[in-house]
């Protein structure tokens, strides 16, 4: 079996985020997620206001802002709706059967998870790479901490058996846009997702984590043959 390589999973992302996109309409208020796929998104979404798409976006992050103004997609935020009808958003894993999914190796956990839970409808774009039979293994999950005290978390994710490891950036703590630091966590297998998340949720000094359980509500799958479409 030939591995793709990066231009490839690139050319599936983009046909996974159009085939998102392409289920936009006028007047909606849409959460625009983070990383890559997301960011493949976004530039469909920009082609679609440039042929006259009347919506607003509230990004989930400064860099897909950035993105957003300078392809000309307008932006608002929860000062102006507190509701949103689509957020469309990458994932780093995604749970087969489940639809459950790991995110924040882009460091924006918080925020895009404040957008999914705010939105009607969450629709997730990734390649097949990104699909798997149980979270965990070699995706790290993603924590996010306030740097005071963090070391605390540290310890009582360490105590979990979850393998914490403070995410660096030019050898000092990542910062999110949240002004939190990250702690990453290697877990085999997350064989209860909803039973972690609220274990992790119950301890103080944890701001948020990467296991978005039950939010998603249809994945959008890049692979060669085509997009395939899953559904919760």
């Amino acid at each position: 079996m030939t591995r793709s390589g990066p231009s490839d999973r690139n050319a599936l992302k983009r046909a996974a985020a159009e085939a998102a996109v392409a289920e936009v309409e006028n007047g909606m208020v849409l959460g625009l997620g983070s990383g890559s796929s997301a960011a493949f998104a976004i530039a469909a979404l920009a082609a679609r206001v440039a042929a006259g798409l009347r919506i607003v976006g509230i990004p989930t992050s400064e860099r897909s802002a950035v993105l957003a103004r300078q392809l000309g997609v307008p932006l608002a935020s929860f000062a102006d709706h507190r509701r949103i009808d689509v957020t469309i958003d990458g994932a780093d894993q995604v749970e087969r059967g489940t639809l459950n999914l790991v995110k924040g190796l882009g460091g924006a956990l918080l925020r895009e998870k404040i957008v999914a839970s705010a939105s009607d409808r969450m629709i997730v774009v990734v390649d097949e790479t990104k699909l798997v039979d149980r979270l965990g293994g070699n995706t790290p999950l993603p924590v996010e901490v306030a740097s005071f005290g963090w070391q605390t978390v540290f310890d009582r994710l360490a105590a979990l058996r979850c393998a914490p490891r403070l995410r660096l950036a030019d050898n000092k703590p990542f910062m999110s846009d949240g002004g939190n630091y990250i702690l990453d966590c290697a877990i085999a297998e997350i064989l209860d997702p909803a039973k972690l998340e609220a274990r992790l949720s119950a301890i103080v000094g944890v701001v948020e984590n990467g296991l978005f359980v039950s939010m998603a509500s249809k994945i959008m799958v890049g692979r060669p043959t085509g997009v395939e479409v899953m559904e919760r």
